[in-house]
């Protein structure tokens, strides 16, 4: 018999959209939460992908402390150092930061073994703007005619951290060139295939985004095509 904990019950769950998303109330995710909490939250962000909790009062420490709960931390940024005393948290401040960016991407997919996910707490919100977007890279997968499915099945992607995904959406000023010389400054280049298959639902998805250099196997010319191609299944399921 499954064990649910009071916590658990008295969860409130607002769906956002029809392909993902999720408010959840009822929890202070700086209390100390039970093993059943946990294993529910983490059945939710299974189906909804993405879990949205409002009116939290987190530090670093009660955020790094919630994170764990869902696996062993990674460094916050392989190559651009965190300006707190963890290195899981990494501070971005969009209204002086030049890593800001208005290109979809999946986080540091250029290491070997990316992290299941991102715990983001905002502190300062813009009154009008400043959404970050999520997509639902499952449902893209779906989505693509069954030619493509079987095109996106055998395919291996190179991504790298050499290319500067917000570089095309502003100037370089001599900021951004200081923190594209860091971003870059321990090259990374691995292969990944470009579906990856979910270990506990067995769901398929696309693993691609800003950091994905080259189709690994076809020119330059098709593998852009290719990119292009898939990038906008993966666009068109953004909410």
């Amino acid at each position: 018999m499954s064990t649910v904990s009071l916590i658990a019950r008295h969860l409130v769950i607002k769906s956002l959209g029809g392909r993902l998303g999720a408010v959840v109330e009822g929890v202070n995710l700086g209390d100390s939460l039970d093993a059943a909490t946990i294993a529910h939250l983490r059945r939710l962000l299974l189906r909804y992908k993405v879990l949205f909790f409002r009116h939290q009062s987190l530090d670093d420490q009660s955020q790094v402390a919630f994170a764990r709960h869902f696996g062993t931390l990674t460094s916050a940024h392989p190559t651009v150092a965190p300006p707190t005393d963890h290195p899981a948290v990494l501070d971005i401040d969009y209204g002086r930061s030049p890593s800001r960016t208005n290109f979809w991407h999946t986080d540091v997919s250029f290491v070997d073994r990316p992290p299941l996910g991102s715990v983001l707490r905002a502190l300062e919100l813009p009154p009008i703007g400043g959404d970050t977007l999520w997509a639902n890279t499952v449902t893209a997968y779906q989505d693509l005619p069954l030619c493509l499915r079987g095109l996106a099945d055998q395919a291996w992607a190179i991504h790298s951290n050499a290319y500067d995904y917000a570089a095309t959406f502003q100037s370089l000023s001599a900021e951004a060139r200081a923190f594209q010389e860091k971003f870059s400054a321990i090259p990374y280049e691995t292969l990944h295939p470009v579906v990856r298959v979910h270990p506990e639902t067995q769901e398929r998805g696309l693993f691609l985004g800003g950091f994905v250099r080259h189709i690994h196997g076809l020119s330059t010319s098709d593998s852009a095509d290719v990119l292009r191609l898939l990038q906008s299944y993966i666009l068109h399921s953004a909410g």
